[in-house]
């Protein structure tokens, strides 16, 4: 119906607000017709037949709890299951029994990560990895590219001095640019190393996104 859902309860006709059906906002309730759960009686107005549940309520109570339980068993290096809540600029929160977290976008992968949402996606679910935790402040940090190897760890087998490589320009900066060789390994062409005549700007050589080769040193 308008604003929500009509329920039995116990053979009463009662009233559901739509922002009353689920912790997350929920666009369509056609879904839950023919459902069956627990909720909670916000209000009871026997002569005027008027009977509003809440199923939010309930289950900001059993999260609530669920959070508490988590909050005493959670340590850092810990690898949790978890559900990804929203999606910011600066990264992401993820819900791990009860308890948000935060996956910051430089902890979701060895690469570099413009957007988020070019990863995960709200509702998505992700291991994620327990960074730090601030029982104080109750803030957790996770992490998501600890899960997988570094590819820094076998930069050493990979890369020789005196090689030529390919790569992709990242970053320019005044003292130089970064060049991406493989997600997670970049490195940094100095000025000086620009180009075997004096070079004033940087732009002037290369510009973010050229691709080329490049000689490690």
């Amino acid at each position: 119906v308008k604003g929500g859902l009509e329920v039995d309860v116990d053979g009463i006709r009662g009233f559901l607000p739509i922002s009353q059906i689920d912790l997350s906002r929920v666009e369509d309730a056609t879904s839950y017709i023919n459902q069956k759960f627990k909720a909670i009686v916000t209000e009871a107005n026997q002569r005027e037949k008027n009977l509003v549940v809440s199923r939010r309520e309930l289950l900001e109570q059993e999260r609530a709890e669920l959070r508490e339980k988590t909050w005493a068993t959670l340590e850092e290096g810990q690898v949790h299951d978890g559900i990804v809540r929203s999606i910011k600029g600066f990264g992401a929160f993820v819900d791990i029994s009860g308890v948000d977290g935060l996956l910051p976008i430089g902890e979701m992968s060895w690469g570099r990560v413009s957007k988020v949402d070019d990863l995960i996606k709200t509702g998505d679910q992700v291991k994620v990895k327990v960074l730090k935790i601030d029982r104080v402040t109750r803030k957790l940090t996770l992490g998501l590219k600890q899960l997988t190897p570094s590819p820094w760890d076998a930069v050493a087998l990979k890369y020789h001095r005196g090689t030529q490589v390919p790569g992709k320009v990242t970053k320019i900066m005044e003292f130089g640019a970064f060049v991406e060789l493989e997600p997670g390994i970049e490195g940094l062409i100095h000025v000086s190393e620009l180009s075997p005549n004096r070079v004033r700007r940087v732009a002037d050589v290369v510009k973010v996104d050229q691709e080329g080769e490049v000689r490690i040193l």
